[in-house]
Protein backbone atom coordinates (compact mmCIF):
# COMPACT_ATOMS: atom_id res chain seq x y z
CA UNK A 1 0.00 0.00 0.00
CA UNK A 2 2.50 2.64 0.47
CA UNK A 3 4.28 1.30 -3.01
CA UNK A 4 0.59 2.16 -4.43
CA UNK A 5 0.87 5.63 -2.72
CA UNK A 6 4.09 6.63 -3.94
CA UNK A 7 2.64 6.01 -7.15
CA UNK A 8 -0.72 7.86 -6.33
CA UNK A 9 1.21 11.17 -5.81
CA UNK A 10 3.58 10.64 -8.65
CA UNK A 11 0.94 10.75 -11.01
CA UNK A 12 -1.23 13.29 -9.28
CA UNK A 13 1.90 15.58 -9.60
CA UNK A 14 1.49 15.97 -13.21
CA UNK A 15 -2.16 17.25 -12.91
CA UNK A 16 -2.20 18.71 -9.94
CA UNK A 17 -0.10 22.28 -10.92
CA UNK A 18 -2.21 22.50 -14.48
CA UNK A 19 -5.03 24.43 -12.57
CA UNK A 20 -2.77 26.35 -10.57
CA UNK A 21 0.04 27.16 -13.11
CA UNK A 22 -1.58 31.25 -14.01
CA UNK A 23 -0.69 31.51 -9.95
CA UNK A 24 2.45 29.78 -10.39
CA UNK A 25 2.97 32.14 -13.23
CA UNK A 26 2.75 35.69 -11.48
CA UNK A 27 4.61 34.76 -8.48
CA UNK A 28 7.35 33.80 -10.60
CA UNK A 29 7.22 37.00 -13.20
CA UNK A 30 6.87 34.16 -16.09
CA UNK A 31 5.31 34.25 -19.04
CA UNK A 32 2.84 32.09 -20.30
CA UNK A 33 4.88 30.57 -22.51
CA UNK A 34 7.92 30.01 -19.97
CA UNK A 35 5.20 29.34 -17.54
CA UNK A 36 5.04 25.80 -19.55
CA UNK A 37 8.30 24.44 -18.72
CA UNK A 38 7.13 23.87 -15.40
CA UNK A 39 4.95 21.37 -16.73
CA UNK A 40 7.28 20.44 -18.97
CA UNK A 41 10.16 19.39 -16.93
CA UNK A 42 8.49 17.17 -14.88
CA UNK A 43 7.53 14.90 -17.42
CA UNK A 44 10.92 15.08 -19.24
CA UNK A 45 12.78 13.95 -16.10
CA UNK A 46 10.34 11.48 -15.41
CA UNK A 47 9.76 9.87 -19.21
CA UNK A 48 14.10 9.53 -18.65
CA UNK A 49 13.94 8.02 -15.36
CA UNK A 50 10.81 5.33 -15.75
CA UNK A 51 12.93 2.82 -17.79
CA UNK A 52 16.35 3.43 -15.43
CA UNK A 53 14.49 2.19 -12.28
CA UNK A 54 14.37 -1.61 -13.52
CA UNK A 55 18.16 -1.76 -13.43
CA UNK A 56 18.12 0.74 -10.45
CA UNK A 57 16.02 -1.83 -8.71
CA UNK A 58 19.02 -4.33 -9.71
CA UNK A 59 21.61 -2.25 -8.31
CA UNK A 60 20.16 -0.65 -5.40
CA UNK A 61 17.43 -3.30 -4.17
CA UNK A 62 13.94 -2.41 -4.52
CA UNK A 63 13.95 -1.33 -0.34
CA UNK A 64 16.39 0.70 -0.55
CA UNK A 65 15.58 2.56 -4.02
CA UNK A 66 12.03 2.92 -2.90
CA UNK A 67 12.88 4.72 -0.02
CA UNK A 68 15.52 7.02 -1.57
CA UNK A 69 13.81 7.87 -3.85
CA UNK A 70 10.81 8.60 -1.99
CA UNK A 71 12.77 10.92 0.80
CA UNK A 72 14.14 12.66 -2.71
CA UNK A 73 10.21 13.54 -3.73
CA UNK A 74 9.69 15.07 -0.14
CA UNK A 75 12.57 17.31 -0.27
CA UNK A 76 11.89 18.10 -4.30
CA UNK A 77 8.34 19.16 -3.80
CA UNK A 78 9.38 21.13 -0.61
CA UNK A 79 11.73 22.73 -3.01
CA UNK A 80 9.08 23.54 -5.60
CA UNK A 81 7.40 25.48 -2.65
CA UNK A 82 10.13 27.77 -1.70
CA UNK A 83 11.09 28.45 -5.51
CA UNK A 84 12.21 32.00 -6.39
CA UNK A 85 12.39 32.58 -9.82
CA UNK A 86 11.49 30.21 -12.76
CA UNK A 87 14.69 28.46 -13.42
CA UNK A 88 14.74 27.50 -9.65
CA UNK A 89 11.12 26.10 -10.09
CA UNK A 90 11.92 24.01 -13.48
CA UNK A 91 15.04 23.19 -11.69
CA UNK A 92 12.99 21.69 -9.41
CA UNK A 93 10.45 20.15 -10.86
CA UNK A 94 12.95 18.22 -12.76
CA UNK A 95 14.24 16.72 -9.65
CA UNK A 96 10.87 15.94 -8.79
CA UNK A 97 9.84 14.35 -11.84
CA UNK A 98 12.94 12.18 -11.70
CA UNK A 99 11.84 10.60 -8.36
CA UNK A 100 8.61 10.68 -9.31
CA UNK A 101 9.47 8.45 -12.33
CA UNK A 102 10.97 5.82 -9.94
CA UNK A 103 7.94 5.86 -8.25
CA UNK A 104 5.31 4.50 -10.77
CA UNK A 105 7.08 1.32 -11.82
CA UNK A 106 8.33 0.42 -8.37
CA UNK A 107 5.15 0.58 -7.23
CA UNK A 108 4.45 -2.52 -9.73
CA UNK A 109 7.45 -4.03 -9.12
CA UNK A 110 6.64 -4.43 -5.26
CA UNK A 111 3.09 -6.04 -6.24
CA UNK A 112 4.65 -8.16 -8.22
CA UNK A 113 7.47 -9.57 -5.49
CA UNK A 114 5.11 -9.03 -2.15
CA UNK A 115 1.75 -10.43 -3.40
CA UNK A 116 1.01 -14.11 -4.06
CA UNK A 117 0.35 -15.03 -7.47
CA UNK A 118 -3.84 -15.07 -7.11
CA UNK A 119 -4.19 -11.84 -5.56
CA UNK A 120 -2.08 -9.72 -7.85
CA UNK A 121 -5.47 -9.15 -10.34
CA UNK A 122 -6.41 -7.57 -6.69
CA UNK A 123 -3.21 -5.44 -7.22
CA UNK A 124 -3.44 -4.54 -10.44
CA UNK A 125 -6.98 -3.14 -9.68
CA UNK A 126 -5.63 -1.07 -6.91
CA UNK A 127 -2.46 0.06 -9.04
CA UNK A 128 -5.40 0.91 -11.82
CA UNK A 129 -6.66 3.87 -9.07
CA UNK A 130 -3.01 5.32 -9.50
CA UNK A 131 -3.44 5.60 -12.65
CA UNK A 132 -6.98 6.78 -13.73
CA UNK A 133 -8.00 8.63 -10.65
CA UNK A 134 -5.03 10.99 -9.82
CA UNK A 135 -5.24 12.56 -13.22
CA UNK A 136 -8.80 12.58 -12.70
CA UNK A 137 -9.08 14.79 -9.61
CA UNK A 138 -5.72 16.71 -9.68
CA UNK A 139 -6.88 19.65 -11.61
CA UNK A 140 -9.82 19.67 -8.99
CA UNK A 141 -7.38 19.30 -5.90
CA UNK A 142 -4.94 21.73 -7.20
CA UNK A 143 -7.54 24.43 -8.01
CA UNK A 144 -9.25 24.18 -4.23
CA UNK A 145 -5.39 24.19 -2.41
CA UNK A 146 -5.11 27.21 -4.70
CA UNK A 147 -7.68 29.28 -4.47
CA UNK A 148 -8.49 28.60 -0.31
CA UNK A 149 -4.30 28.44 0.63
CA UNK A 150 -2.50 29.42 -2.09
CA UNK A 151 -0.61 27.52 -4.87
CA UNK A 152 2.49 26.33 -2.64
CA UNK A 153 0.37 23.86 -0.98
CA UNK A 154 0.37 21.69 -3.96
CA UNK A 155 3.38 20.53 -3.01
CA UNK A 156 2.91 20.88 0.85
CA UNK A 157 0.54 18.47 0.25
CA UNK A 158 2.82 15.93 -0.33
CA UNK A 159 4.61 15.71 2.96
CA UNK A 160 1.92 13.76 5.06
CA UNK A 161 1.27 10.69 2.61
CA UNK A 162 4.61 11.00 1.91
CA UNK A 163 6.14 9.84 5.45
CA UNK A 164 3.89 7.83 6.19
CA UNK A 165 5.02 6.00 2.57
CA UNK A 166 8.18 5.94 3.78
CA UNK A 167 7.89 4.58 7.11
CA UNK A 168 5.69 1.59 5.32
CA UNK A 169 8.09 1.02 3.00
CA UNK A 170 10.92 0.58 5.62
CA UNK A 171 8.84 -1.63 7.90
CA UNK A 172 7.68 -3.92 5.31
CA UNK A 173 10.57 -4.40 2.73
CA UNK A 174 13.59 -6.38 3.83
CA UNK A 175 16.79 -5.34 3.45
CA UNK A 176 19.48 -6.66 0.66
CA UNK A 177 22.71 -6.39 -0.37
CA UNK A 178 23.88 -3.23 -2.92
CA UNK A 179 25.38 -5.21 -6.00
CA UNK A 180 27.61 -2.73 -6.56
CA UNK A 181 29.70 -5.11 -9.45
CA UNK A 182 26.62 -4.17 -11.52
CA UNK A 183 27.57 -0.23 -11.95
CA UNK A 184 30.73 -1.71 -13.79
CA UNK A 185 28.90 -3.78 -16.53
CA UNK A 186 25.77 -1.31 -16.82
CA UNK A 187 24.93 -0.78 -20.11
CA UNK A 188 25.92 3.20 -20.09
CA UNK A 189 25.50 4.11 -23.88
CA UNK A 190 22.29 2.91 -24.13
CA UNK A 191 21.35 4.72 -20.90
CA UNK A 192 23.08 7.95 -22.44
CA UNK A 193 21.25 7.02 -25.73
CA UNK A 194 18.25 6.62 -23.99
CA UNK A 195 18.01 9.30 -21.89
CA UNK A 196 18.51 12.03 -25.02
CA UNK A 197 16.25 10.33 -27.54
CA UNK A 198 13.03 10.44 -24.46
CA UNK A 199 14.51 13.49 -23.34
CA UNK A 200 14.49 15.44 -26.75
CA UNK A 201 11.41 13.34 -27.57
CA UNK A 202 9.08 14.58 -24.90
CA UNK A 203 10.44 18.39 -25.12
CA UNK A 204 9.44 18.42 -28.82
CA UNK A 205 6.25 17.08 -28.14
CA UNK A 206 5.46 19.40 -24.88
CA UNK A 207 6.84 22.58 -26.70
CA UNK A 208 6.49 22.33 -30.40
CA UNK A 209 2.78 23.90 -30.91
CA UNK A 210 3.89 26.38 -29.05
CA UNK A 211 7.42 27.17 -31.07
CA UNK A 212 5.03 26.32 -34.79
CA UNK A 213 6.87 23.13 -35.01
CA UNK A 214 9.23 22.91 -38.14
CA UNK A 215 9.30 26.85 -38.41
CA UNK A 216 11.88 26.71 -35.06
CA UNK A 217 14.97 25.33 -35.13
CA UNK A 218 15.03 24.81 -31.66
CA UNK A 219 12.20 21.94 -32.58
CA UNK A 220 13.76 20.65 -35.19
CA UNK A 221 16.70 20.46 -33.85
CA UNK A 222 14.99 18.22 -30.84
CA UNK A 223 13.44 16.31 -33.17
CA UNK A 224 16.47 15.15 -35.12
CA UNK A 225 18.64 14.20 -31.88
CA UNK A 226 15.61 12.58 -30.68
CA UNK A 227 15.39 10.47 -34.23
CA UNK A 228 19.48 9.50 -34.03
CA UNK A 229 19.33 9.22 -30.23
CA UNK A 230 16.01 6.34 -30.01
CA UNK A 231 17.48 4.67 -33.36
CA UNK A 232 21.21 4.21 -32.28
CA UNK A 233 19.72 3.01 -28.77
CA UNK A 234 17.37 0.33 -30.25
CA UNK A 235 20.92 -0.65 -32.05
CA UNK A 236 22.18 -1.08 -29.15
CA UNK A 237 19.41 -2.98 -27.34
CA UNK A 238 19.37 -5.20 -30.19
CA UNK A 239 23.18 -5.63 -30.23
CA UNK A 240 23.42 -6.52 -26.92
CA UNK A 241 23.15 -10.19 -24.76
CA UNK A 242 22.15 -8.37 -21.52
CA UNK A 243 20.18 -5.03 -22.90
CA UNK A 244 18.94 -2.05 -20.62
CA UNK A 245 15.53 -3.09 -22.22
CA UNK A 246 14.61 -6.21 -23.66
CA UNK A 247 13.18 -4.66 -27.18
CA UNK A 248 12.77 -8.30 -28.61
CA UNK A 249 9.58 -8.61 -26.20
CA UNK A 250 7.66 -6.66 -28.89
CA UNK A 251 7.56 -9.22 -31.32
CA UNK A 252 5.76 -11.23 -28.89
CA UNK A 253 2.17 -11.22 -30.26
CA UNK A 254 -0.01 -9.95 -27.35
CA UNK A 255 2.71 -7.88 -26.10
CA UNK A 256 3.02 -6.06 -29.46
CA UNK A 257 -0.79 -5.82 -30.08
CA UNK A 258 -1.14 -4.58 -26.59
CA UNK A 259 1.80 -2.22 -26.53
CA UNK A 260 -0.34 -0.27 -29.91
CA UNK A 261 -3.29 -0.01 -27.21
CA UNK A 262 -1.42 1.37 -24.66
CA UNK A 263 -0.59 4.23 -26.82
CA UNK A 264 -3.97 4.55 -27.64
CA UNK A 265 -4.75 4.30 -23.77
CA UNK A 266 -2.28 7.29 -23.50
CA UNK A 267 -3.86 9.62 -26.33
CA UNK A 268 -7.10 8.93 -24.60
CA UNK A 269 -6.70 9.40 -21.02
CA UNK A 270 -4.48 12.05 -21.22
CA UNK A 271 -6.02 13.73 -24.58
CA UNK A 272 -9.45 13.96 -22.78
CA UNK A 273 -7.87 15.62 -19.48
CA UNK A 274 -6.28 18.14 -21.68
CA UNK A 275 -9.12 18.58 -24.40
CA UNK A 276 -12.17 18.76 -21.59
CA UNK A 277 -10.75 21.49 -19.62
CA UNK A 278 -9.78 23.90 -22.24
CA UNK A 279 -13.21 23.36 -23.64
CA UNK A 280 -15.03 24.30 -20.23
CA UNK A 281 -12.79 26.95 -19.82
CA UNK A 282 -12.37 28.82 -23.35
CA UNK A 283 -15.69 28.49 -24.75
CA UNK A 284 -17.78 27.88 -21.43
CA UNK A 285 -15.74 30.02 -19.48
CA UNK A 286 -15.86 27.47 -16.37
CA UNK A 287 -13.52 28.45 -13.46
CA UNK A 288 -11.00 25.82 -12.22
CA UNK A 289 -13.51 24.71 -9.71
CA UNK A 290 -16.37 24.60 -12.13
CA UNK A 291 -13.98 22.26 -14.38
CA UNK A 292 -12.54 20.05 -11.54
CA UNK A 293 -16.29 19.40 -11.26
CA UNK A 294 -16.82 18.37 -14.72
CA UNK A 295 -13.81 16.42 -14.26
CA UNK A 296 -14.43 14.40 -11.14
CA UNK A 297 -17.55 12.56 -13.00
CA UNK A 298 -14.55 10.71 -14.60
CA UNK A 299 -12.63 9.48 -11.63
CA UNK A 300 -14.97 9.53 -8.73
CA UNK A 301 -16.99 6.37 -10.17
CA UNK A 302 -14.15 4.06 -10.91
CA UNK A 303 -13.52 4.32 -7.37
CA UNK A 304 -16.95 1.73 -7.13
CA UNK A 305 -16.00 -0.16 -10.43
CA UNK A 306 -12.50 -1.70 -10.23
CA UNK A 307 -12.78 -3.54 -7.25
CA UNK A 308 -15.36 -5.02 -9.08
CA UNK A 309 -13.17 -6.16 -12.36
CA UNK A 310 -11.05 -8.72 -10.86
CA UNK A 311 -13.87 -10.33 -9.85
CA UNK A 312 -15.84 -10.33 -13.42
CA UNK A 313 -12.67 -11.69 -14.87
CA UNK A 314 -13.78 -14.97 -13.52
CA UNK A 315 -16.55 -15.17 -15.43
CA UNK A 316 -15.58 -13.02 -18.35
CA UNK A 317 -12.47 -13.05 -20.20
CA UNK A 318 -10.11 -10.42 -20.07
CA UNK A 319 -9.63 -10.12 -23.58
CA UNK A 320 -13.66 -8.90 -24.30
CA UNK A 321 -13.76 -7.06 -20.93
CA UNK A 322 -10.22 -5.03 -21.71
CA UNK A 323 -11.92 -4.61 -25.62
CA UNK A 324 -15.45 -3.42 -23.84
CA UNK A 325 -13.65 -0.85 -22.04
CA UNK A 326 -12.15 0.37 -25.02
CA UNK A 327 -15.11 0.72 -26.62
CA UNK A 328 -16.93 2.83 -23.94
CA UNK A 329 -14.10 4.99 -23.54
CA UNK A 330 -14.48 5.64 -27.43
CA UNK A 331 -18.11 6.06 -27.57
CA UNK A 332 -17.48 8.86 -24.78
CA UNK A 333 -15.09 10.50 -27.07
CA UNK A 334 -17.20 10.46 -30.28
CA UNK A 335 -20.55 11.56 -27.85
CA UNK A 336 -17.98 14.36 -27.02
CA UNK A 337 -17.68 15.30 -30.53
CA UNK A 338 -21.13 16.42 -30.69
CA UNK A 339 -20.78 19.91 -28.44
CA UNK A 340 -22.44 23.29 -29.43
CA UNK A 341 -22.31 26.67 -27.32
CA UNK A 342 -25.23 25.08 -25.41
CA UNK A 343 -23.06 22.09 -24.69
CA UNK A 344 -21.60 21.96 -21.19
CA UNK A 345 -21.90 20.59 -17.45
CA UNK A 346 -24.98 18.51 -17.34
CA UNK A 347 -24.75 16.71 -20.30
CA UNK A 348 -20.93 16.42 -20.18
CA UNK A 349 -21.10 14.85 -16.68
CA UNK A 350 -23.45 11.80 -18.22
CA UNK A 351 -20.13 11.50 -20.71
CA UNK A 352 -18.07 11.44 -18.21
CA UNK A 353 -19.75 8.47 -16.77
CA UNK A 354 -19.58 6.44 -19.86
CA UNK A 355 -15.20 7.35 -19.73
CA UNK A 356 -15.67 6.31 -16.13
CA UNK A 357 -17.24 3.09 -16.89
CA UNK A 358 -14.49 2.09 -19.37
CA UNK A 359 -11.55 2.69 -18.02
CA UNK A 360 -11.39 0.57 -15.09
CA UNK A 361 -11.82 -2.61 -17.87
CA UNK A 362 -8.69 -1.19 -19.65
CA UNK A 363 -6.51 -0.58 -16.72
CA UNK A 364 -6.89 -3.81 -15.09
CA UNK A 365 -6.91 -6.33 -17.83
CA UNK A 366 -4.52 -4.54 -20.65
CA UNK A 367 -0.97 -5.91 -18.52
CA UNK A 368 -2.49 -9.17 -17.72
CA UNK A 369 -3.41 -9.56 -21.77
CA UNK A 370 0.33 -8.48 -22.96
CA UNK A 371 2.27 -10.19 -20.53
CA UNK A 372 0.31 -13.45 -20.49
CA UNK A 373 3.00 -15.13 -22.79
CA UNK A 374 6.04 -13.17 -21.61
CA UNK A 375 8.63 -14.66 -19.24
CA UNK A 376 9.36 -13.52 -15.61
CA UNK A 377 12.42 -12.16 -16.51
CA UNK A 378 10.82 -10.11 -19.31
CA UNK A 379 8.81 -8.76 -16.43
CA UNK A 380 10.85 -5.45 -15.59
CA UNK A 381 11.34 -4.70 -19.65
CA UNK A 382 7.56 -4.39 -20.08
CA UNK A 383 6.94 -2.15 -17.18
CA UNK A 384 8.97 0.21 -18.56
CA UNK A 385 7.82 -0.34 -22.06
CA UNK A 386 4.16 -0.08 -21.30
CA UNK A 387 4.47 3.01 -18.74
CA UNK A 388 7.04 4.87 -21.53
CA UNK A 389 4.75 3.91 -24.46
CA UNK A 390 1.67 5.16 -22.24
CA UNK A 391 3.16 8.55 -21.14
CA UNK A 392 4.34 9.07 -24.79
CA UNK A 393 0.80 8.67 -26.37
CA UNK A 394 -0.28 11.03 -24.16
CA UNK A 395 2.57 13.13 -25.23
CA UNK A 396 1.52 12.78 -29.02
CA UNK A 397 -2.07 12.75 -28.50
CA UNK A 398 -2.35 16.46 -26.55
CA UNK A 399 0.46 17.64 -29.08
CA UNK A 400 -1.37 16.56 -32.15
CA UNK A 401 -4.65 17.66 -30.61
CA UNK A 402 -3.46 21.18 -29.58
CA UNK A 403 -2.34 21.15 -33.47
CA UNK A 404 -5.64 19.99 -34.66
CA UNK A 405 -7.29 22.30 -32.89
CA UNK A 406 -5.76 25.74 -33.72
CA UNK A 407 -5.45 24.06 -37.10
CA UNK A 408 -9.31 23.41 -37.56
CA UNK A 409 -10.46 26.38 -36.24
CA UNK A 410 -8.48 28.48 -38.71
CA UNK A 411 -10.37 26.49 -41.51
CA UNK A 412 -13.45 26.63 -40.11
CA UNK A 413 -13.46 30.02 -39.45
CA UNK A 414 -13.03 30.80 -43.00
CA UNK A 415 -15.48 28.44 -44.34
CA UNK A 416 -17.92 30.16 -42.26
CA UNK A 417 -16.82 33.74 -42.85
CA UNK A 418 -17.48 32.75 -46.71
CA UNK A 419 -21.23 32.52 -46.14
CA UNK A 420 -21.67 35.40 -43.25
CA UNK A 421 -22.39 37.88 -46.29
CA UNK A 422 -24.77 41.23 -45.68
CA UNK A 423 -26.62 39.70 -49.01
CA UNK A 424 -27.72 36.66 -46.92
CA UNK A 425 -31.17 37.57 -45.16
CA UNK A 426 -30.42 35.65 -42.18
CA UNK A 427 -27.04 37.32 -41.10
CA UNK A 428 -28.96 40.72 -42.16
CA UNK A 429 -31.37 40.03 -39.83
CA UNK A 430 -29.33 39.13 -37.09
CA UNK A 431 -26.73 42.39 -37.78
CA UNK A 432 -29.63 44.43 -37.44
CA UNK A 433 -31.10 42.73 -33.75
CA UNK A 434 -27.38 43.37 -32.77
CA UNK A 435 -26.86 46.85 -34.01
CA UNK A 436 -30.23 48.15 -32.32
CA UNK A 437 -29.41 45.80 -29.00
CA UNK A 438 -25.80 47.11 -28.93
CA UNK A 439 -26.14 50.53 -30.40
CA UNK A 440 -24.00 50.55 -33.15
CA UNK A 441 -23.33 48.67 -36.69
CA UNK A 442 -19.31 48.43 -35.40
CA UNK A 443 -20.06 46.70 -32.06
CA UNK A 444 -22.87 44.51 -34.14
CA UNK A 445 -19.61 43.40 -36.43
CA UNK A 446 -17.55 42.76 -33.96
CA UNK A 447 -20.49 40.44 -32.59
CA UNK A 448 -20.89 38.20 -35.59
CA UNK A 449 -17.09 37.82 -35.56
CA UNK A 450 -16.89 36.40 -31.87
CA UNK A 451 -19.80 34.41 -32.44
CA UNK A 452 -17.94 32.56 -35.60
CA UNK A 453 -14.74 32.51 -33.87
CA UNK A 454 -16.57 30.56 -30.78
CA UNK A 455 -18.49 28.23 -33.77
CA UNK A 456 -15.25 27.69 -35.69
CA UNK A 457 -13.33 26.82 -31.81
CA UNK A 458 -16.19 24.39 -31.44
CA UNK A 459 -16.69 22.67 -33.99
CA UNK A 460 -12.84 21.96 -33.81
CA UNK A 461 -13.08 20.95 -30.48
CA UNK A 462 -15.27 18.16 -32.26
CA UNK A 463 -12.46 17.12 -34.05
CA UNK A 464 -10.35 16.45 -31.43
CA UNK A 465 -12.80 14.20 -29.47
CA UNK A 466 -13.32 12.16 -32.79
CA UNK A 467 -9.43 11.75 -33.31
CA UNK A 468 -9.33 10.47 -29.52
CA UNK A 469 -12.35 8.25 -30.17
CA UNK A 470 -10.68 6.64 -33.47
CA UNK A 471 -7.33 5.97 -31.52
CA UNK A 472 -9.70 4.24 -28.55
CA UNK A 473 -10.71 1.80 -31.38
CA UNK A 474 -7.44 1.26 -33.02
CA UNK A 475 -6.63 0.02 -29.85
CA UNK A 476 -9.97 -1.91 -29.15
CA UNK A 477 -8.72 -3.38 -32.41
CA UNK A 478 -5.64 -4.57 -31.53
CA UNK A 479 -6.78 -6.02 -28.43
CA UNK A 480 -9.16 -8.17 -30.27
CA UNK A 481 -6.32 -9.66 -32.25
CA UNK A 482 -4.35 -10.84 -29.09
CA UNK A 483 -4.71 -14.09 -27.84
CA UNK A 484 -6.76 -15.29 -24.86
CA UNK A 485 -4.59 -15.33 -22.07
CA UNK A 486 -4.09 -19.36 -20.88
CA UNK A 487 -5.53 -21.50 -18.22
CA UNK A 488 -2.42 -20.41 -15.44
CA UNK A 489 -2.85 -16.75 -16.38
CA UNK A 490 -2.81 -16.11 -12.43
CA UNK A 491 0.51 -16.27 -12.90
CA UNK A 492 1.24 -13.70 -15.13
CA UNK A 493 4.28 -11.04 -14.27
CA UNK A 494 2.63 -8.13 -15.51
CA UNK A 495 4.13 -4.91 -15.17
CA UNK A 496 2.13 -2.57 -17.80
CA UNK A 497 2.29 0.55 -15.28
Amino acid sequence: MSALLGAFMAVLDIQITNASLKDIQGALSATLEEGSWISTSYLVAEIIMIPLTTWLVQVFSARRLAVWVSAFFLVASLLCSMAWSLESMIVFRAFQGLTGGALIPLAFTLILIKLPEHHRAKGMALFAVTATFAPAIGPTLGGWLTENFGWEYIFYINVPPGLLMIAGLLYGLEKKATQWHMLNSADYAGILTMAMGLGCLQVFLEEGHRNNWLESNLIVGLGATAAISLILFVILQFSRDNPLLNLRILGNRNFGLCSISSVGLGIGLYGSVYALPLYLAQIQGYNAMQIGEVIMWMGAPQLLIIPLVPKIMKYISPKWLCAFGFAMFGIANFASGVLNPDFAGDQLNQIQLLRALGLPFVMVTLSLIATAYLRVEDAGSASSLFNVLRNLGGAIGIALIATLIDARAKTYFDYLREALVPSNPQVAERLQLWSETLGSQQAALGKLSEMTHQQASIMAYNDAFHFIGIALGISMLAVFFSRHLPSTASNVHSAAH
